[in-house]
């Protein structure tokens, strides 16, 4: 039973929609952060559950691997096929199976990414706020327990995902949850499924919660002195309840990216860029709040869009931050920390974290979730520079120390992955060992995305 069996098994399973093609193996074996090119066995491109399954006890009668893939744009190495195996990408199965509008839910299948099925949704007055900026498959998302922009109102994935169709490690196709609101009915499946990586069983179709689109949309952008400015201006704004749909920080060293990047005209200083939704009495109310608080913070050059297609611009240049900040260091790669924290610790932590970066050789700009403690350092390193590369796990080592130290997390919204395990002790304790063990007890051949998450996997 090896790797090379399993795939001769597949074959009349799956016909051309198994291929061993070099394009198709270094797509699949790419990272969007700074691990090295893994390529798996073999790339399988199922279209229906049942396929999965199939392929899911063929891989387990022969002990394969089986990486799951959504887009690829996970930052921890979550899809690499660091033992070999089969990369299962689900892009083909990319159908919106129903939409509820009367209940504000819907079934998709999960290769379907967010920016589709927001398409898809926009007649129904409805619309999936999870927005972690790439543009994700919602089946991948939910396997990361993405968040983004937008969780400091709607949630993350966690809150957002009400059932799964699974295939477990034994080829099983389950349910997990209702389209009930809520239920006692035993132990919460979706919530052990979603964030578990692929390591627990490979997620076929979703139920996902809907919001109405805002009557009224408001975004600004401001520029502060200091980093510390605009933090308590968001602390200040989280306390006074404001209910933020959005509120990002990006500090002075991304603004310049932005600059060079999309031709921006932003002063070379730290910003906040938020975000309104309501009625129109409502927006306008909570953002001569927010400018109040923000005044008396030193904000200034408040730039308001109401447009849709300014607000578009200004969030499509916050989501393209990651590709801004590499530009600044042409060839390089980044190693992206992820940290999240009590929202009355953050200014301390990004304090703390940027007098680290700068007494550093590498560069490091900062980027955020501000509302719901969470910031991001892009590490740059030079592709195959051993000494940045230390360096810059320095850097990471500090900040995740100094998260656990202030009551935090080591991955607001990432993941682990194989970047964060060596964390995973430091943060959980004896709860890693139980993580451990439910793997073990769900995928005893440990074929699911091995290498990933727990301990010994």
């Amino acid at each position: 039973m090896t790797i090379q069996t399993a795939l001769t098994a597949l074959e009349p399973v799956l016909g051309d929609r198994l291929t061993r093609s070099k394009s198709d193996l270094d797509l699949h074996g790419r990272s969007e952060s700074h691990f090295a090119t893994t390529p798996p066995d073999a790339v399988a491109y199922p279209e229906s559950a049942e396929e999965v399954a199939a392929l899911v006890k063929l891989c387990a009668a022969h002990e394969c691997p089986i990486i799951p893939w959504g887009t690829g744009t996970s930052l921890e190495g979550h899809a690499l096929a660091v033992r070999g195996g089969v990369s299962v990408d689900f892009s083909r199965m990319n159908k919106v199976l129903a939409v509820h509008p009367e209940d504000m839910d819907v079934v998709v299948q999960p290769g379907v990414t967010r920016e589709d099925l927001n398409t898809e949704l926009r007649a129904t007055g409805l619309f999936f706020p999870v927005d972690p900026g790439a543009n994700a498959s919602l089946g991948g998302m939910a396997a990361t327990r993405a968040s983004g922009t937008t969780a400091v109102r709607y949630g993350t994935m966690a809150d957002n995902v009400m059932g799964l169709q699974v295939v477990t490690a034994q080829g099983e196709i389950i349910r997990t949850g209702t389209r009930a609101r809520k239920s006692s009915a035993g132990y919460d499946l979706t919530k052990l499924f979603v964030g578990s990586e692929g390591t627990l069983g490979l997620i076929t179709e979703l139920t996902l919660k809907l919001q109405g689109q805002p009557e009224a949309v408001s975004a600004a952008v401001c520029a502060f002195e200091t980093v510390d400015a605009a933090v308590n201006t968001v602390i200040q704004t989280i306390q006074m309840g404001l209910p933020m749909a959005r509120i990002e920080l990006v500090d002075a060293a991304t603004a310049r990216a932005f600059n060079s990047y999309a031709s921006a005209a932003m002063p070379e200083m730290p910003h906040l860029m938020v975000e309104f939704h309501g009625t129109p009495a409502a927006v306008a109310e909570q953002s001569e709040m927010f400018g109040a608080i923000a005044d008396e913070m030193g904000g200034k050059g408040f730039d308001w869009a109401t447009k849709a297609e300014d607000r578009t611009a200004l969030w499509k240049m916050r989501h393209n931050a990651y590709y801004a900040i590499l530009a600044s260091r042409p060839g390089a790669r980044a190693l992206v920390t992820d940290l999240c924290v009590p929202i009355s610790m953050l200014a301390e932590a990004i304090n703390e974290t940027v007098a680290d970066i700068d007494t550093s050789f590498l560069t490091g700009p900062i980027v955020g979730h501000v509302g719901d403690g969470n910031f991001h350092s892009a590490l740059l390193i030079e592709d195959g520079n051993a000494r940045d590369l230390e360096e810059a796990l320095r850097l990471s080592d500090r900040m995740v120390d100094r998260a656990l130290r202030m009551g935090g997390t080591v991955t607001g919204e990432h993941g682990v992955g194989m970047g964060k395990m060596k964390y995973m002790e430091r943060e959980h304790g004896g709860g890693w060992d139980v993580m451990g063990q439910i793997k073990r007890a769900m995928d005893p051949q440990n074929i699911l995305n091995p290498g990933k998450l727990v301990r010994g996997n």
